[in-house]
């Protein structure tokens, strides 16, 4: 089966339309803040982003509609798209600053160690794809140093990219029977609000907005400043972690404040139909769904055995502080929002031990819920495997004739779907392993072997669960090869690996590179 590529380019071409607009929005953010400088970077990258997009739109505006083997193509090639042409502000901004061409009510401030890192290319599309991708690694090392206008656009991309850049493009663009299921499928969703996929994203988008809102109120009424509130509140329901400041949450030292993200990070990790459901009143979701019930179920048990293990190496002053560290950190590792409060390493330097180090990576890797806003493998799939593994053994000891089913939550499958969903399981999580591994590797030799191996694969997890903490070796002067790699794992992280491996397919055949 051959890939149709005008279909892709012209569902590309809608997508980039609709986020080109993203860059429009932040323009009147940037002169609300006086920092006029930046609308003209936020500009040009909106014309270079909204022009390709009606390009492409315009010349396959006469195609049908996309299959979902041309679905998922376009969703691996728009993810990819949207995160390289999403750095241009990032470049554009560091050399208006270098060379400040404007005059001086343009309010072009002095050039920074933070924003000059962006005058490399690689480094923009870097924070670009970990914003759109909602996972939060930066190449910005004091974020304090960064223009307020990209303090909105790393927080937008993130809050975006939390729901997906296809969920938009169909909420806006889309019409009833337009294909637009084989898109919104693609972009590894298939939670189902309402019968129609449109009536189903927007119902997605109102839940999503107002517990930003929420957020926006709770934080603040916490005690934190306005810009920090929306900020976190967007980067905090995204599940994506990207902060105002250079030690995150940490950077307010305040107790309530950091009892106060949790929830939000929670919220980030249940699904969003088990959201319109509690919102329409039916509370007991929240322990009938299989999903739901496990998020609350792992949170816990995570948060107290990473206590055990805090409290014995005897790392922090209280049992109050201890605890509240490893809700925290266990919370923002596992519903892969990214926060921080501690440093977890140094880079060549060990703070927290090796077993701390590998429970976070164990949250990281299993996330929270499908149809939420986390990366990782998802608890569904995790227990499918759990679930499969144990009755795909017990069908050993069983007679040939027997009729078995295996029972997931309220689902009861029989052999034939059993079998679907635990081989579909089992694909995702040994391709998910040999990215990590593949990540962790070049890791090992493009970096000198001072660093632990627990952090490397921390970081490397970090990466493609699109988590965003990190031991202290995510930065600016990472080898090039070590950054193009995390690039890689943060792509095939957020579209769960298999649209890229379609995509890549794809091109083989295209260029008859099996030969």
């Amino acid at each position: 089966m051959r890939v149709r590529y005008p279909a892709v380019g012209r569902d590309l071409g809608r997508i980039l339309q609709v986020v080109s607009l993203m860059l429009l929005v932040s323009i009147l953010v940037a002169a609300a803040n006086r920092e006029f400088y930046t609308v003209p970077a936020f500009a040009v990258s909106a014309i270079v982003m909204g022009g390709l997009g009606i390009g492409l739109a315009r010349r396959y505006r006469q195609v049908s509609d996309s299959g979902r083997l041309e679905a998922m193509v376009t969703a691996a090639a728009a993810w990819g798209a949207v995160g390289v042409l999403g750095g241009l502000p990032f470049l554009l901004i560091a050399w208006t600053i270098a060379h400040d061409p404007y005059p001086a009510w343009a309010n072009t401030p002095a050039m920074n160690d933070t924003v000059d890192v962006f005058r490399h290319p690689l480094n923009g599309i870097f924070e670009s794809i970990s914003g759109f991708t909602s996972t939060g690694l930066t190449m910005a090392a004091v974020e304090e140093d960064l223009p307020r206008s990209l303090h909105w656009w790393r927080s937008f991309t993130e809050w975006i990219g939390g729901v997906g850049v296809i969920v938009l493009t169909v909420a806006i663009l889309a019409r009833p029977g337009s294909g637009s299921l084989t898109l919104f499928e693609s972009e590894a969703r298939s939670e189902k609000i309402h019968p129609s996929i449109v009536s189903t994203v927007t119902e997605i988008w109102k839940i999503y907005l107002g517990i930003t809102i929420g957020a926006i109120v709770l934080f603040f009424a916490a005690g934190m400043p306005l810009w920090g509130a929306i900020n976190h509140a967007m980067t905090a329901i995204s599940t994506g972690g990207f902060s105002v400041h250079a030690d995150s949450i940490g950077h307010y030292d305040s107790a309530v404040i950091e009892y106060a993200v949790v929830p939000v990070m929670v919220a980030g990790s249940i699904a969003f139909p088990i959201h319109y459901l509690i919102l329409k009143g039916d509370l007991r979701n929240v322990y009938t769904d299989l999903q739901t019930r496990w998020v609350f179920i792992w949170f816990t048990a995570g948060s107290i055995a990473l206590t055990g293990l805090l409290w014995a190496n005897g790392q922090y002053a209280t049992f109050e502080e201890t605890f509240r560290t490893a809700l925290f950190q266990f919370v923002s590792a596992t519903s892969n929002a990214g926060f921080g409060t501690t440093a977890i390493g140094g880079g060549t330097e060990q703070i927290w031990s090796t077993g701390t180090i590998l429970l976070l990576c164990f949250g990281m890797l299993t996330g929270a819920a499908a149809g939420s806003t986390v990366g990782g493998l998802k608890l569904v799939r995790v227990i499918t495997l759990v679930k499969g593994t144990v009755w795909q053994i017990s069908s050993v000891f069983a007679p040939a004739s027997a009729i078995r089913r295996l029972r997931l939550g309220e689902r009861t499958l029989d052999q034939s779907q059993a079998q679907r969903e635990y081989t579909e399981a089992a694909v995702v999580f040994v391709l998910w392993i040999a990215g990590l591994v593949v990540g962790v590797a070049v890791f090992l030799w493009v970096l000198p072997p001072a660093y632990p191996l627990e952090h490397v694969i921390f970081d490397v997890m970090s990466a493609q669960s699109t988590v965003g903490l990190d031991t202290g070796i995510t930065g600016p002067d990472m080898p090039t090869a070590a950054k193009v790699m995390l690039l890689f794992n943060m792509w095939i992280g957020r579209l769960e690996i298999i649209p890229v491996a379609v995509l890549l397919g794809a091109v083989f055949r295209r260029f008859e590179l099996y030969r």
